[in-house]
């Protein structure tokens, strides 16, 4: 059979850190019972497909499914090392670059009531960073305006290497606490060779995102935490998702995550569920669940967070931005999965130090899929492992006979 996921160039960044059943109408501990005839939960085919990642050296994952069929809902593995209890699949975790679609959804709101230009430059905005004029805010959101990654660092053309801040290894454990001031991570950017001159290439960093924070706070006068409660989380009642600024825990049900790294020639395995997530700001620090990653997904592709120009806007992917998860447009990834399966994919998935998170759907935001995923203890070649199972997972949720042809594709045939 035709390989329908295109393998194309995985970021370094990205691989590295990204590091049960469900029985219809029983709840387990720490869960919620989803009813038998609202969620069709005979779908082995999904819970094998999660078993299966977990199998590959995951500590633990929970995912929701929503399509014509229902709502599925399903864990494997376990919520903590040691223990047996699987991770709760009303569990709130760590959602990394997925706050990234939050926050451009929301800069785009922004744009549709006049208060930021996409196409205006960012120095208009944040004069105080003397930033290149040429940068826009389409640049912003897009990762076309060649600033350094604070979190990451950047390899030039020349092979050079430069660091940022620590984002892993001992480095990182040693300053999870560390309070980092946004402005902080953004003049230490400034303060590095831009990777190209604005608007020539892509490369995804996320010190665009921390602008974009600044930014949405310079003109709307209130933190962008606040603004992101009052235009999105309160409107689409997300009650389990949070912007937690520099609050360590994770409130409510949970599966522990855990960092790897090497100490003097030793591999240790540490416990991150706590963590200062100010290290990534608004880049990646949001905090969520299955369930509010499906509404929030499905109203934005349904049209209903802004408008049909500015949506169309956000899914122009930019020619040069292939990877893993497809082409980047203006906060989200756009996906080709072929025409056996759905056609057209939308997501951002995204990865915090012990967490990963998975953020599919449809054009229409009719099928959805959303994940987390949780490391443990075990010593996984991210590169080999993470493409394979995810593409995998995507095949099952997608191209199975539940999923409905988009775009005019032919209907789906079942996989193996």
């Amino acid at each position: 059979m035709p390989r329908i996921f295109r393998r194309v160039g995985i970021t370094a960044l990205a691989i590295t850190l990204l590091a049960g059943a469900a029985t219809p109408a029983v709840a387990t501990a720490g869960s919620r019972a989803v009813p038998k005839a609202a969620a069709e939960q005979d779908r082995p085919e999904l819970q094998k497909a999660i078993q299966e990642l977990v199998d590959a050296g995951y500590a633990g994952m929970q995912m929701r499914v929503n399509d014509q069929r229902g709502e599925w809902v399903g864990s494997a593995g376990v919520r903590k090392l040691g223990q047996s209890a699987k991770p709760p699949t009303n569990g709130r975790f760590r959602i990394g670059s997925t706050t990234k679609n939050f926050v451009a959804t929301l800069m785009l709101q922004l744009v549709a009531d006049g208060k930021v230009r996409l196409d205006g430059p960012v120095a208009d905005y944040l004069p105080e960073f003397r930033l290149d004029r040429r940068i826009t805010v389409r640049m912003l959101l897009q990762h076309t305006s060649g600033l350094f990654n604070f979190a990451g660092g950047e390899v030039y053309d020349d092979g050079t290497y430069v660091p940022g801040i620590p984002w892993q290894g001992k480095e990182w454990v040693d300053k999870r606490f560390h309070t980092y001031q946004p402005e902080e991570l953004v003049r230490l950017a400034l303060s590095k060779p831009a990777k190209f001159e604005p608007g020539t290439n892509w490369s995804y960093s996320n010190t665009n995102y921390v602008l974009a924070r600044l930014l949405i706070e310079k003109v709307t006068g209130r933190p962008y935490g606040e603004e992101m409660k009052r235009r999105i989380l309160r409107p689409l009642h997300l009650r389990d998702t949070m912007v937690p600024g520099t609050r360590t825990d994770i409130p409510g049900p949970h599966a522990h995550g855990y960092h790897r790294y090497e100490d003097a020639g030793q591999w240790k395995v540490i416990d991150v569920t706590r963590q200062n997530p100010s290290w990534i700001s608004s880049a990646g620090e949001m905090i969520s669940t299955t369930k509010d990653l499906h509404t929030f997904f499905s109203a934005l592709n349904s049209g209903k967070l802004i408008p049909t120009e500015l949506l169309a806007e956000m899914r122009k992917p930019h020619p040069k931005s292939a990877g893993l998860f497809g082409r980047y447009g203006l906060g989200l990834y756009v996906q080709d999965t072929g025409p056996n399966c759905v056609g057209t994919l939308l997501n951002h998935n995204g990865s915090n130090n012990g967490y990963g998170a998975l953020m599919y759907s449809t054009p229409d935001g009719k099928m959805t899929m959303t994940a987390s995923i949780t490391m443990g203890d075990a010593a996984i070649d991210q590169a080999q492992v993470f493409p394979k199972v995810l593409e995998k997972l995507l095949k099952k949720v997608f191209c199975g006979r539940q999923a409905e042809p988009a775009y005019g594709a032919e209907p789906a045939q079942p996989t193996s």
